[in-house]
Parts: C-alpha cells; structure tokens; sequence
C-alpha cells in the first residue's frame, strides 16, 4: 500500500520542480507579515507592473494591437503566479512548459498572418483542479486520486478557451471533497488569503480567489454549487459569477457525485473587472456549446442586452440585510447602507426584500447534497487512507446518524425542491404591490456570506450563496472596498443571537481579526437571466460611483 505522506510529498515535490525554473528567487515574507498581497509584484519589471494590473479585456486589445506579445503578457503573470504559490499555496498543477511554447506559436501565427487566432489570442487563463485538461492530473483534493486521475481529454470549457487562443498555465487549488467554502485538503495543504494570511481565501475555488487576487491571473475559471465561485471572489475581492444551470458548459469535470441531478453546480469566472466576466460568457456560448453538451439550453449569448439594452431608466432593486437565520457582521451591513442610499438618490426604486425560509432552504439544500448521507465522501477519503480536513468534518455531520435515502425518499425531496422555487418565484413576482413603479423587483441587492473573510476552519452558514442556487437563480459578486480595524471605529451592536449558527458567527465579530479582508457584495437575477444581470451590474456600479457620499 502507498503511504499517504509519500504521495502528498511527491506532488509537492513535482509542482516545485516545474515551478522552480521560472522562480527568480525567492522572495522573503516576514513570519509577522498579515497582508500578503503586495509580495508577489516585489520583482516584477515596470512593463510587467502594467501588464498584471490590466484586465483579460484590456490584455486580450493589447495583444492583438501588438503593444505586448503573448510571451510578454505570460512571462509576466508567471513571475507572479510562481510568487503567489509561495504565499498562499494556491496552485496544483503546473504546465508552464506547454504555455510559453504555445505562447511561441500564437505570436508567430499573428506575427506571419497579422491576424489573431481567436477573441483570447494570448491571454493566461487559469483553471481550477477538478476541471479536466489533458494530460494532467485531476486528483481534486484527493490523496486517493493522485496519479489515478490523468485527464484523457479536456473538458468542454477548456476546449473553448483553447480555441479562442487563450494559454492554460496553471491549475489551482480546491478543498477535499470539493463541497467545501474553504479550501484545504491532505495532498496541498491548506490555501491562505493573501490580504490577511489568518483568513480563508474561501472555496472550494479558493486556489484561483487567491491568485488571481495576487494578479497572478487575469482570468480564472471555477464552479458553484453552494458559492464555491462567489465565495472565493468576495473573501478575494474579485468579481465572480454563477449562472444558472444549463446555461454555460460544465461537462468533463472530475468530482465525487458525478450522476446526481437533484441540485448541479455550475461552471463560471472569476476576474479583475466587470466587463471580464461578460467576455468569457461570450466565448463560452459564442461557441454554441449545446450541440457538445446535450443538457444545455440552446440559448446565445445576447451581448446587446448584457451591454444594457432593454433595461428601464430606473431599476426596481430589493435589498437583503438579514436572511432571518444570520445577520451579517458590521462591514457588510454598513456597504449594503451605502448602496441603499446610492441607488435612491440616483432615482432607482428601492425597497427591502423580505427573507423566506432561508434555513428551511438550508435544511433542503444540504439533503440535496447529501442524498447517499455522504458515503460517497467518505469511501473515497478512506479508500485514500487519509482523514478529513475540518470543513469536510462539517459538511458531513450535515448529514450525520442518517442513512442514504431511497429512490422514494429522493422523488419527494425532489418535489419539495420544486414546491419551494415555485413558492420563492412567487414571492418575486409578489414584490410588484410594494414598488413605486408597480414592477417586480428587478435584481436583490445581497450579502454574499454572514461574515468577511473569516479565520480558517470557521465558516458555518453558507446559506447567503447556497440559497441561490437551490432556487437556480443567477448570481454576481463585487467588490466594494476593503475593510480597515480601527481603534477608535465605533459599529452597531448585533441583533440577539437566533439561533446557535448566529451565536457562533457573532461572537466572532471582533474588528481586529477581518482586518484589510475585501468587502464584496452580491447581485441576483431572474433565472437565465444572466445578461440582464450583469448589465445591472453596471447600473448598480456606476449609481454607486456617481452617488455615494
């Protein structure tokens, strides 16, 4: 039988070799130092300075303009990538080889044709563990599927983004078991966040939250099913986005479950900008992805109504501030405030959206996830003859002292599931008698988790995002600033504990330890919905820019 440590230490031991060619030395972090994030930049040139700072949208113009080659705009994002490694342990696999090789190619092809093979001729793009890419393991926070897991083919998301010209460099880090806000497991050990290294940088994306947080990746590409995009994008103040299902390609992915519908994760980006997450939208479904992924809806891409055609003047738009389980902590109620006040005086409809059953959506949502009572997760951790990291303790007592339901006990919760979209649908749709234009609210305004941040091995209510994709509902984050402790701020006392959840989560409130943690929040859309959605992105940005005191 392999040992274990053996294992995790050979992986290492091969993501450091393929590493430590591109490393120019390394680079010295005090074991006193908090915030990582400026680390990584400590050796890039002035060239490579603007390159990383630029968006996928602006690198992608520059690139095809001939102001940078591909192998500037890699060269310069692998210098920080192999840095960010060495302050958060972000990365899994590493094709740094194979990258600058085609970065080679793509510069010929455009300099030899003067034309660029595709919308992200050159651009990095990193890709999170358990999406396929050929050639490469796909262990996914597995000691047992190390080396076991060689992808034959790539997955249909990277298909694309090969075809479009993007450059796949790196894979990045995901939690045991993949069901995870945090990201951890035996073989990697855990992913740190790199503006306060006592924080989690979320998950189960969390490897790409760090990096692309470190600029050490303009484009990353994750997947949700309780907020494992939109967690790692507000712990790492990016922008993030999950659709909703069927709408972007999410086939050729590696993860335990595979075969279970009764509640599906979705594919999506994480990136530096706004306008990022409708380029990759674009691509993906510019490509008609449906005709290789039989579940998915034959539905184009309207870039007209993503660039905000149809909206009205004025949007109906509903603020969530407390879900009724967990109130959020301070920082995330005060930027909630501030965009409440921005909307209303730039004219926009404002109202409150009253929380329905969100810990009844919890209770579903976490039998959805567990409907084997989570033998499935345990098999494959003791068939690895490891034991489990915190987080997947958690989860798994979700469903503790319970045996695997029925295929009966799985067609009611089924139609439980259905009963409560059509009853939150209605709730929507209800919303039309308390708005000054008579109109159902357009988009709600939303914490994207309870807390900031939070310390390693903490997170405990996940249902600000998983609430979301049990009704299927699309969702982006954003950021909106970052959070500073003060000696002499002064903040709101928080409501009476509720609940135990509540009572855990307040008492973590202490302005020290969230100190320089991103502060994000969330936006969520009708169902399918997703251009219409990040359209409202803009408006709610640009009423914030122009409007707030």
């Amino acid at each position: 039988m392999v040992n274990i440590h053996d294992v995790a230490a050979r992986k290492r031991q091969e993501r450091e070799a393929k590493l430590s060619t591109y490393r120019k030395g390394r680079i010295h972090v005090p074991s006193d130092a908090v915030d990582l994030s400026q680390y990584p930049l400590s050796k890039l040139t002035e060239t490579e300075r603007i390159i990383v700072h630029c968006d996928a949208t602006a690198i992608v113009d520059l690139i095809r303009k001939r102001v940078y080659t591909a192998q500037d705009v890699l060269r310069a994002f692998v210098k920080v990538a192999v840095a960010a490694q060495d302050v958060t342990n972000c990365l899994s696999e590493v094709l740094l080889d194979e990258a600058f090789l085609q970065a080679s190619k793509l510069d010929q092809y455009l300099e030899e044709t003067g034309h660029v093979i595709g919308p992200l001729h050159g651009l990095p793009v990193s890709i999170k563990d358990h999406i396929k890419i050929k050639g490469l393991d796909t262990s996914s926070g597995y000691l047992g599927w190390a080396y076991k897991t060689v992808a034959d083919s790539d997955a249909l998301v990277v298909e694309i983004l090969r075809n479009a010209g993007a450059i796949l460099y790196v894979k990045t880090q995901t939690p045991q078991t993949l069901l995870s806000l945090e990201t951890d497991n035996n073989m990697f050990g855990k992913t740190v966040n790199p503006f306060n290294r006592n924080l989690t940088p979320g998950g189960s994306s969390g490897g790409e939250g760090a990096l692309i947080a470190c600029h050490g990746s303009p484009m990353g590409v994750g997947t949700d099913i309780g907020g494992s995009i939109r967690i790692p994008a507000a712990h790492c103040g990016l922008y993030g986005l999950k659709g909703s299902v069927a709408r972007l390609p999410h086939s050729g992915l590696l993860g335990s479950h595979d075969g279970m519908d009764a509640i599906v994760g979705c594919v999506g980006p994480l990136a530096r900008s706004a306008r990022d997450l409708e380029l990759f939208c674009r691509i993906m479904l510019d490509a008609e992805p449906w005709l290789s992924e039989p579940p998915l809806l034959e539905m184009p891409w309207k870039r007209d109504v993503a660039n905000g055609d149809g909206l009205p003047a004025k949007l109906v738009v509903a603020i969530l501030f407390d879900d009724g389980v967990v109130a959020p902590h301070p920082p995330i109620t005060q930027a909630l405030n501030t965009y409440k006040h921005a909307l209303a005086r730039a004219g926009h409809d404002v109202i409150e959206w009253q929380a329905v059953d969100h810990q009844d959506g919890w209770d579903l949502i976490a039998k959805l996830y567990l409907l084997d009572g989570g033998a499935e997760y345990h098999e494959t951790i003791r068939a690895g003859g490891e034991s489990e990291v915190p987080q997947t303790e958690w989860i798994l007592k979700q469903a503790q002292g319970r045996k695997p339901y029925t295929p009966a006990d799985i067609f009611k919760l089924n139609s439980e599931r259905e009963a409560f979209r059509s009853k939150a649908l209605a709730h929507w749709n209800a919303t039309r008698q308390r708005t000054v234009s008579g109109r159902p609210v357009d988009v709600i305004l939303c914490p994207v988790a309870p807390t900031l941040a939070p310390p390693h091995n903490t997170t405990s209510w996940w249902g600000y995002s998983s609430h979301w994709n049990l009704l299927d509902l699309p969702g982006v984050v954003f950021p909106v600033g970052r959070f500073t402790a003060t000696a002499s701020a002064t903040y709101p006392p928080l409501p009476h504990p509720r609940n135990d959840v509540e009572n855990f989560i307040h008492k973590q409130w202490n302005p020290t330890t969230y100190d320089n943690a991103p502060i994000c929040l969330q936006l969520v859309g009708r169902r399918h919905n997703e251009e219409k959605l990040l359209a409202m992105l803009n408006v709610v940005e640009k009423a914030f820019k122009e409007n707030a005191l």
